[in-house]
């Protein structure tokens, strides 16, 4: 039944995606555990601790923090039940823990800004959905940040919420969904949290694996079938690149994008004012990416999400016809 929950949870995100009056009434999942992570990070991570003693309480903080959100989700799972009302409750609850909708909303205003306002305009909505600083993005630097987003966060935001909903029901996609945020949110080499965020980095790698993999090969996927894509480069600069991509995980989604579309993605970006050196995606491809690149982008992303979706329906049917 995990499966189809999952089915009929991307369904309901795609339809409904999280409403904005919702948002302002009662907030969201993530600013409730970045709420709750903001209180961890204040709580147990001193300064004057030993980055020992700091990686041990970053340790206890992320599975305080796996605790909440994966009872929360067993708590909600468990009341509802598993018929049918169950399921379709459920759906619509963790619907909230995806972002199809809004992935492709805030990268398609990346390139409706470029084209109908500008540089200044495009490097602001760019400035939405990424970490690096925006500020000397050219255009083809602003469209590459947003395809790399796009890329990335198909496989974080969509695909890993879905094999954990689909693998573990509400409790393991509540328990991904708090690992992520975490990783966002401490998960980064600075003087505070290089530490105390340690864990929070290492497992949101180990529980991203499956999924980045995932999303590399529906990309593959959409490509056969998407006018003008690459299936061929997609394939040869995932098994080349992905692995060379300083993250364990962001180059197979990267790398799947980068050679279908005939980029070069990655390589060197700075992050709050530091160069950050990284390999090529698709190397060997241009970097001069435009609006457009974004829009060919997108229709990739719409196919490889249909794909996942009609993937997980056709394996729910599949189970529910053989099943007991």
């Amino acid at each position: 039944m995990s499966i189809l929950l999952a089915f009929l949870t991307l369904i309901a995100e795609l339809v409904l995606g999280y409403p904005d009056r919702l948002f302002r009434t009662i907030g969201h999942p993530v600013t409730w555990m970045g709420r709750l992570i903001g209180r961890l990070d204040r709580g147990l991570n001193r300064p004057d601790w030993p980055a020992r003693g700091r990686k041990a309480a970053g340790a206890a903080a992320l599975l305080a923090l796996l605790a909440v959100a994966g009872g929360a989700g067993w708590a909600a799972q468990h009341l509802l039940g598993a018929g049918l009302a169950g399921l379709l409750a459920g759906a619509l609850l963790a619907s909230a823990l995806l972002a199809q909708r809004s992935l492709h909303a805030h990268v398609a205003a990346v390139a409706r800004a470029l084209e109908g306002e500008g540089l200044e305009a495009g490097r602001r909505a760019v400035s939405m959905i990424v970490g690096r600083d925006t500020a000397m993005l050219d255009e083809a630097g602003v469209s590459r940040a947003a395809i790399e987003s796009l890329a990335e966060n198909f496989s974080d935001g969509v695909v890993a919420p879905a094999f954990w909903l689909a693998a573990l029901g509400l409790p393991g996609a509540a328990a991904y969904k708090a690992a992520n945020t975490a990783d966002s949110m401490i998960g980064h080499r600075t003087p505070r949290h290089e530490a105390f965020g340690w864990a929070a980095a290492r497992f949101d790698d180990l529980v991203n694996l499956p999924a980045s993999r995932i999303a590399g090969l529906l990309i593959l996927a959409a490509a056969l079938v998407v006018p003008g894509a690459r299936p061929g480069a997609a394939w040869r600069a995932m098994v080349r690149d992905a692995p060379r991509h300083r993250s364990p995980n962001a180059g197979w989604p990267e790398a799947a994008m980068a050679g279908a579309l005939g980029l070069a993605l990655a390589g060197p970006r700075a992050y709050g004012g530091t160069e950050v050196r990284d390999a090529l995606m698709g190397e060997g491809g241009r970097r001069e990416a435009g609006a457009a690149d974004i829009r060919r982008a997108l229709a990739l992303y719409r196919v490889a999400d249909a794909l996942l979706i009609a993937g997980l329906g056709a394996l729910a049917a599949l189970l529910i016809a053989h099943g007991p």
